[in-house]
């Protein structure tokens, strides 16, 4: 008798968690959606120490075994907060590394991830350190082959290093590991990306502090599926260091580098 009251409490305890999880997953991030230009800044304010409080008890919650759809939902939920321009113009960024803390916490395998989180935290956020430091926690958890192209991950982080933190020297080691992971996979993806890290970190070896460097490590961002804020953003940078962006008659982008480094 004892064990079929277990047998019928361990899914409805699953259950209700798992019901728990969607209720908190919406209420307080809806609100600050629907506020838009109408709130007081101090109203947004407030709700955003509530959405900082529903992630730290997401931190906290056990996960019952349902890691990845937690990984999921916050992501989900990062997307909207992320979206929401006319809320984010007001109150900044500063959650973006939140939802990733529980959300490689929870997934540390989840790859898209870690792209939005370099965009949201290093760009948008003026977090690189929280970005970086996020993605050497979850580093630990990954393989040149666990996820498949799990290399993207290093490039992020060599991107972030050198743009944001101006580590050529980190920079140099992270690009070099993404060539070393990428050179075990035979796909014409892999191989050139490889490659591609493979020649920027040899070039930062020999030229720490180029100018060539980073404008090509912003054309990365550039040429990328990336919103529109941070292309512009992304020429803004080319154009600081020197160089000059086209766009062609195909709609591709075009850099040219300045005559000297």
């Amino acid at each position: 008798m004892l064990l079929q009251r277990k047998a019928i409490a361990t899914p409805f305890i699953i259950c209700v968690s798992i019901l728990g999880i969607g209720l908190i997953q919406f209420p307080q991030l809806q609100t600050l959606i629907d506020r838009k230009q109408s709130a007081s800044l101090e109203t947004l304010e407030k709700e955003i120490t509530s959405e900082h409080l529903r992630l730290n008890f997401l931190k906290k919650m056990p996960s019952f075994g349902y890691e990845n759809l937690i990984a999921d939902l916050v992501y989900l939920n990062f997307l909207q907060y992320f979206g929401d321009d006319e809320v984010r113009d007001k109150t900044g960024y500063s959650l973006s590394p939140e939802y990733f803390e529980v959300i490689l916490e929870r997934d540390p395998r989840f790859l898209a991830a870690y792209r939005s989180l370099s965009i949201s935290t290093s760009l948008y956020a003026a977090m690189p350190e929280r970005t970086i430091a996020l993605s050497e926690k979850g580093l630990k958890s990954l393989s040149p082959f666990v996820p498949e192209k799990s290399y993207y991950v290093w490039r992020y982080k060599g991107i972030d290093e050198l743009l944001f933190l101006g580590n050529a020297k980190a920079a140099q080691k992270s690009f070099a590991t993404a060539a070393n992971w990428a050179s075990n996979l035979s796909d014409t993806e892999s191989q050139t990306i490889g490659n591609i890290s493979r020649k920027t970190a040899e070039f930062l070896g020999r030229n720490p502090n180029s100018k060539y460097a980073q404008i090509a490590t912003w054309a990365i961002i550039l040429n990328s599926q990336v919103d529109d804020r941070t292309r512009k953003r992304a020429i803004r940078e080319i154009e600081a260091l020197g160089g000059k962006v086209f766009t062609t008659s195909e709609g591709s982008n075009k850099i040219l580098f300045p005559p000297k480094d």
